[in-house]
């Protein structure tokens, strides 16, 4: 018998630590390839770790919650003289049902045609929850290969759509599909009190998310009592002190100047209702975010030193937009990007966008994906903050934040009408951007906002 040594791996970008969070398996059992061992917590996100081994765990020589060096021994696996051979067969067994799913998909996106009955394979996650059943949509012809970016059944749109039936949250009985109630339940969403839009009353996904992000901020309305305990202490570590180290950084070495505008959105609220009417973007959430991203990706192209790094010796321009999404995690605030948003279409990116943030609501954005941004949209207006000056994401030299979008007296030609008006606050290294820079690329933002046609261009 051989026994296998695991030590702690280095998963991405130069990392020096990590926590044991939770351990999967325990002494005595039998483990395969890639089954994962143990969850740790990096300074940028949590990382689940698979076994590199087939057979039994001996040791586990790290108890969870401990910090531990990159290369320190964690877990040993005793490996019998069959071990190569069930090595072998593990790694072609998996080869095999990946090619088979592949096949399968491949097959799905070509067909003309697709049944409202025919399974749906899920090839997003892992676990039980990429198994989970779901109902087809019915497309044809380049609507095809979008059809599996969202397990959930859209709703059919007629072809001259009808403005959507309303159900306040105290007209009786929820309607929803059980994909509906599931994510609800999964999000401690409470469907009773959630507004349905749907074009029967019904609830849909996006009413759900938003009732989610209301719940998230409303959640503790009633005030609890004072703890026992007089002081609580909380260890810095882990995302938190990753976040610390960097705030200060950024503050106390970039010298920042912030800018705001106030804008009159309305034609943007027009643009995402139609776009939530379309066939294109069945299933895909929209929301004024997109338009933003699309905006500042625009406005990157016409003034590209907002798009920079600055160090001792040189300006890095970035002719390309890895597009930062700042998110608020329960594990804290963490900043993903969308890699290489230059080349997306707006289809494109709301499916990022959607992915992006489910990938961070349940904890499982890489250190890979949170590396090498560009620039950085921090989205408060989902907590009802109408601006900010927000810190840049070190080392980019550019920070956009939209605020919430509501109606407001507005003056259109002369008259005061109620118009959907949001302020959008942005920061820049000005080290690297000058005043006029930074001007120019937030009035472009804000041009796209008051009017996204301009993105036809």
């Amino acid at each position: 018998m051989s026994v296998s040594k695991f030590t702690l791996p280095d998963v991405g970008e130069g990392l020096t630590e990590a926590e044991i969070v939770e351990w999967k398996v325990a002494p005595g059992d039998t483990v395969t390839i890639n089954q994962v061992l143990v969850e740790i917590e990096t300074a940028k996100s949590l990382v689940e770790l698979p076994s590199p081994f087939v057979g039994v765990v001996g040791e586990i020589l790290v108890a969870a919650g401990t910090t531990v060096d990159v290369g320190t021994l964690i877990i040993t696996i005793n490996s019998g003289s069959d071990a190569t051979t069930a090595d072998a067969a593990a790694s072609a067994a998996q080869t095999a049902n990946t090619t088979t799913l592949v096949a399968t998909a491949l097959v799905e996106d070509t067909s003309s045609s697709i049944s409202d009955e025919a399974p749906e394979p899920v090839l997003v996650g892992r676990g039980a929850a990429a198994t989970m059943p779901t109902r087809r949509r019915r497309h044809t012809g380049a609507n095809v290969a979008h059809e599996t970016l969202a397990p959930e059944p859209a709703v059919r749109v007629r072809a001259e759509p009808l403005e959507p039936t309303r159900r306040s949250a105290s007209a009786g009985p929820v309607m929803a599909k059980p994909p509906i109630r599931k994510l609800a339940k999964d999000l401690g969403v409470d469907l009773s009190l959630v507004e349905a839009t749907g074009p029967v009353g019904d609830v849909t996904r996006e009413d759900v998310l938003r009732g989610a992000t209301q719940a998230s901020v409303f959640r503790n309305i009633q005030t609890p009592q004072w703890p026992i305990d007089r002081d609580e202490h909380i260890p810095v570590k882990g995302v938190r002190k990753a976040i610390a180290q960097a705030m200060v950084k950024s503050a106390f070495t970039a010298p920042h100047v912030s800018l705001f505008v106030d804008v009159d959105a309305t034609r943007t609220m027009e643009f995402v209702k139609r776009l939530k009417a379309s066939t294109d973007f069945a299933g895909i959430r929209v929301s004024p975010l997109l338009i933003m991203a699309k905006a500042m990706i625009w406005a990157v192209r016409r003034n590209p030193t907002v798009n920079s790094t600055f160090t001792d010796e040189e300006i890095i321009v970035r002719h390309y937009v890895n597009l930062g999404i700042a998110a608020a995690t329960p594990r804290g605030l963490i900043v993903p990007n969308i890699k290489e948003a230059q080349d997306m279409s707006l289809l494109e990116l709301a499916a990022a966008l959607e992915k992006l943030t489910m990938t961070a609501r349940d904890g499982k954005t890489s250190p890979a994906e949170m590396s090498n941004g560009t620039i950085t949209i921090t989205n408060i207006g989902v907590f009802g903050m109408d601006t900010g000056t927000p810190i840049l994401n070190s080392p980019e030299a550019g920070i956009v934040a939209l605020g919430t979008i509501k109606q407001k007296p507005w003056v259109v030609d002369g008259e005061v009408r109620a118009r959907f008006v949001t302020t959008i606050g942005a920061s820049f290294d000005h080290r690297v951007v000058d005043g006029d820079v930074a001007s120019r690329f937030l009035a472009d933002v804000a041009s796209i906002i008051e009017e996204p046609a301009l993105l036809l261009e």
